[in-house]
């Protein structure tokens, strides 16, 4: 028995198995959703129906709509197999996609994009980075790290991919293909790979085999214990003592870092939507082409060194390091000097891009356990999904009205990151309780 224990103990722990494929759906949800509205809104743009107002507008409703369905999404999860959710998330966008290569009124374009946002929401984020808060504990940053890739690779991987579709057959031909990838990338991957939990499997979280596990006791005053749980019990029984939605929403720091995150991620979205046409003020296409790119590779890079660094410095301030980042960044986009001062803008805007994405999560579990963590991110989560789709369109309005320049709408998301930063800083720092039973 001891020589198998250690033999099994050898073995790579499944969580990064799960790792691995949260990895792969999130690359295909964001490069085949989240990166790919401009492509699939300019090949729509065609029909007299549609302009660039609507099409800001279909985004934003995508975004709401999958806030809102997050709440929903958060309860299933919990109470059934996740794979059953991202895989209905699936399904919806590929009928989603389906049906927006023939609409041709707004109310059908508004409607199909709010539908889309559910899918997205069922098949992403949520249940994504629920995942990896069930099967990691001391590596949980890393593990989010490594997972929430797929985000950017999205971008750098099938984003042209699907543009190319595009410009090769006609939206009409390429959106079922489009759509086909989106089930074929995800569905397989789901139900071979992902578990709901390390319980599910005979396994404690983190891989530990033989010694006690470390359990959080969730936080409701100051400071925290660490309890002992036995090898083999049962996965809810672990997560008793977490906090609740109902016990987070009256923390302070809940609020800190959901209304901090509104604006985090209006300046985030917003600059990142507008970032080709930026760069085309002061640089040639082949310029923009190099441009383009620096952001989305500084974002996986940005975001694996930061997980190694959570897991070694407060995650605290390296929040805080990255939402000063964010708005330093932006201001210096903001200034449109010259062609290296772009470049290193883009650099440093990526690096927090990567992070602050990433952090979010990691803040609500840190703060309030696993237990409920489904549900106070969802929440969480609703709130800065407005953030996200008010963002784009709100830099879209001042560039309008600032004579068709970007130097004022990155000075505005400059400010919206640094009020993010001073919310954050108002939520005052991570409590934990000490619970005496």
């Amino acid at each position: 028995m001891e020589k198998m224990n250690d033999s099994n103990a050898k073995q790579m722990y499944y969580g990064w198995k799960i790792v691995a494929a949260i990895l792969t759906v999130l690359t295909f949800t964001s490069g085949l959703s989240f990166y790919n509205h401009a492509i699939y809104l300019n090949a729509l743009a065609t029909q007299p129906a549609f302009n660039v107002s609507t099409a800001s507008t279909a985004v934003s409703i995508f975004f709401f709509s999958s806030g809102i369905t997050g709440l929903w999404v958060a309860k299933w999860i919990e109470e059934y197999d996740p794979r059953i959710c991202i895989s209905v998330g699936a399904i919806i966008c590929f009928i989603s996609l389906l049906l927006l290569a023939y609409v041709s009124t707004i109310w059908q374009l508004f409607l199909v994009y709010a539908f889309f946002g559910t899918g997205f929401s069922s098949s992403s984020l949520i249940p994504a980075t629920t995942l990896v808060t069930r099967w990691f504990h001391r590596k949980r940053a890393m593990a989010l790290a490594i997972a929430s890739t797929g985000l950017s690779l999205g971008g750098v991987i099938l984003t042209p991919v699907t543009a190319f579709l595009v410009g090769s057959l006609g939206f009409t031909l390429a959106a079922p293909i489009i759509g086909a990838f989106y089930i074929i990338g995800i569905v397989p991957v789901t139900w071979i790979w992902l578990r709901s939990d390390p319980e599910s499997m005979g396994l404690n979280i983190d891989g530990d085999i033989d010694e006690p596990n470390l359990k959080e006791i969730a936080p409701q005053g100051e400071g925290v214990i660490m309890q002992t749980v036995t090898p083999g019990t049962d996965y809810e029984a672990n997560l008793e003592e977490n906090i609740t939605l109902k016990q987070a929403s009256a923390s302070r720091f809940f609020w800190g870092v959901s209304l901090a995150y509104i604006f985090l991620m209006m300046a985030q979205v917003g600059g990142i939507a507008h970032q080709y046409g930026l760069a085309r003020e002061i640089l040639t296409e082949a310029q923009t082409a190099l441009a383009i790119a620096i952001l989305p590779i500084a974002s996986i890079v940005g975001r694996l060194i930061g997980g190694w660094l959570v897991d070694r410095v407060s995650i605290r301030l390296f929040s805080i390091i990255m939402m000063v980042l964010q708005a330093s960044s932006l201001s210096l986009l903001s200034g449109g000097f010259n062609v290296i001062s772009l470049y290193v803008g883009l650099a440093l805007f990526g690096t927090s891009v990567g992070n602050l994405l990433m952090l979010q999560p990691l803040l609500i579990a840190e703060a309030f356990g696993v237990r409920d963590y489904a549900r106070i991110f969802s929440f969480s989560n609703l709130m800065s999904s407005c953030g996200t789709a008010v963002g784009p369109a709100l830099l879209g309005f001042v560039y309008a009205s600032s004579n068709n320049l970007y130097a004022r709408p990155y000075a505005v998301a400059a400010v919206a990151g640094a009020l993010g930063l001073v919310l954050f800083l108002l939520g005052g720092k991570i409590k934990k309780a000490v619970v005496i039973s």
